[in-house]
């Protein structure tokens, strides 16, 4: 008898794990404009809209947006959407908008005053309508295929002179610089803003790439970058205002205590830049651990505390080389994969660009930092696509409570998260849409929210497991390390492990490694991070079943989350 009960048990379990995979997520749906709602963007429904951008550069100086020479401008829409991007961060110079000989150049014309015959002859197999036109016009060309295809823009003002940003002598750093007259700042975006007054896909503007420079201060940022704000909301009062901070838009701590004071609410949102390089070559030359742990908490001092004083903070530039051969990018990807998920934060990836036209001086320059390859026909590293996927969805915020707030465990330098098939399987590392949901109890137990079952050390090198005693040494885990992204348990012989990841993305648990000191020690595998989320799973949870079955009461039975 008890055979034949454990039978139909198998079979129910299997038919419910079976059906889970082939649940489809739902895809959301925006309702434009955008606003703010406390720390988050919110569509006109109040729901939450996550900016997941990627950098367009059209600021150079043929002032035309990279790439139409090498493929058709509705296939860059097309791929950008592909690749899970919804925005566009659309750079542009001032002098397009105020320089009326310059911004009435055709393209082939600008082209031409460069030498760029070979683009010339791109843009003619590729994108043969637009080379006749003026350089404004097809920067309105650029953002109307966008919208066709469905992908947000912010319009962003990255520089004055059109040109390569950024240095703190190029004359385009801060107001009063020889090429960053502040009147003629205003007009440029106050001109942009009515030029996309109406154009829905059109949802921010950025005032500013990167204030920097022996002039920049605390009373001109306020006195002109209010009066920017102010421009632009008076000519195009849908549009999201987008303020950046100063030093190269790495610090905004004056605004702690002295915030901006505008006539309008609702649409403010302030930007900040985040590279492995910010912090010089830290990351190669540290232990991670403790560089992320420096740089997350001087981070928070100098802009995510806005967050806290109920501001949207958009990540307006980060991005790695894309090769996968820079240790210092390497190592601090992890960390601020780590930091975007767990704050979830929105952001826009430098840079969608392949190669230039025309950069410092050379001719079609590779750009390693580019999603793209050199020929934008493919992306250069997919491998890094799928890291940055899980924060391609938002975890969290107005209108997102599809389910009971939990924790997902997500680990950075996959892009993955932490889940189970089935109850005979090992835990592995999914997609975080398939995620476990989590709590994390004051008692340091990690349980699959719902049930009684709690995450287990078995022995080194052994995969982590389940089970419900869950009181023992084996089943607490602390964060360790000054990272906070060491998991540490006791094995049942004493010895102190952490949680892994093995070659097939089993998780399993191994010697703690590079805690400190060791410069040279890779920690990524041993790198997990609890997101909060109230994001439904797509795929139906086994374990949550198996207590229905069993008669287990579906509460949280080690605390609350």
């Amino acid at each position: 008898m008890g055979r034949l009960v454990f039978f139909s048990f198998l079979s129910i379990f299997s038919f419910l794990t079976t059906f889970s995979d082939v649940m489809i997520p739902q895809k959301q749906v925006m309702a434009l404009p955008l606003s703010t709602d406390s720390r988050w963007i919110v569509d006109e429904n109040g729901q939450r809209v996550k900016l997941v951008c990627v950098n367009w550069v059209s600021h150079l100086e043929v002032m035309v947006a990279e790439g139409l020479s090498k493929q058709p401008m509705d296939g860059i829409a097309k791929r950008i959407l592909s690749m899970g991007f919804n925005c566009v961060r659309l750079t542009w110079p001032v002098f397009l908008v105020t320089n009326d000989t310059l911004g009435s150049l055709t393209v082939r014309q600008s082209l031409q005053s460069h030498g760029l015959l070979e683009s010339i002859s791109g843009f003619q197999a590729n994108n043969p309508s637009i080379i006749d036109l003026s350089l404004l016009d097809v920067y309105q060309a650029v953002v109307s295929s966008l919208g066709n295809n469905n992908v947000m823009v912010i319009l962003d003002n990255h520089i004055s002179k059109p040109g390569w940003c950024c240095s703190n002598f190029d004359g385009n750093g801060f107001f009063g610089d020889q090429y960053f007259d502040p009147d003629l700042w205003i007009t440029g975006l106050t001109r942009m803003a009515s030029m996309f007054n109406g154009v829905p896909n059109v949802v921010g503007m950025s005032l500013r790439n990167e204030l920097r420079g022996p002039k920049q201060n605390v009373n001109d940022w306020y006195r002109y970058m209010q009066k920017g704000a102010e421009a632009v909301h008076s000519a195009n009062p849908d549009v999201i205002v987008i303020l950046s901070g100063l030093n190269y838009d790495k610090d905004l701590s004056f605004l702690r205590n002295r915030p901006v004071n505008l006539t309008f609410s609702g649409k403010i949102v302030f930007e900040v830049h985040w590279y492995g390089f910010t912090d010089g070559e830290a990351w190669k030359n540290g232990n991670s651990n403790q560089v992320c742990g420096r740089v997350v908490d001087n981070m928070m001092r100098v802009s995510g505390f806005l967050l806290d004083q109920g501001w949207p903070l958009f990540v307006s530039e980060f991005g790695v080389d894309q090769r996968g051969t820079n240790v210092n990018d390497n190592r601090y990807l992890g960390c601020f994969l780590s930091v975007a998920a767990e704050l979830d934060l929105d952001w826009a990836l430098w840079t969608l660009v392949g190669s230039y036209y025309l950069r410092q001086g050379v001719i079609g320059i590779n750009e390693y930092y580019g999603v793209l390859n050199w020929n934008w026909c493919e992306a250069r590293n997919s491998t890094f696509l799928q890291q940055i996927s899980a924060l391609q969805s938002p975890f969290r915020g107005p209108g997102l409570s599809e389910v009971n707030p939990h924790k997902v465990i997500f680990h950075p330098s996959t892009g993955l998260c932490v889940m189970r098939k089935s109850m005979f399987e090992p835990l592995r590392l999914g997609r975080c849409t398939e995620s476990e949901a989590w709590t994390y109890t004051s008692q340091k137990i990690l349980s699959v929210k719902g049930t009684y079952f709690c995450l287990q050390t078995d022995d080194l090198a052994k995969p982590a497991k389940l089970g419900i005693i869950c009181t023992n040494s084996n089943s607490k885990w602390e964060t360790i390390s000054d990272s906070k992204m060491h998991f540490s348990s006791t094995a049942s012989n004493g010895t102190t492990v952490c949680l892994d990841v093995d070659s097939d993305n089993t998780i399993v648990t191994n010697t703690c490694k590079c805690l400190s000191k060791d410069n040279a020690c890779e920690p990524e595998s041993q790198w997990f991070k609890l997101v909060n989320s109230t994001r439904s799973s797509t795929m139906t949870k086994p374990l949550s079943r198996m207590n229905s079955i069993l008669n287990f009461p579906a509460k949280d039975f080690h605390g609350s989350l």
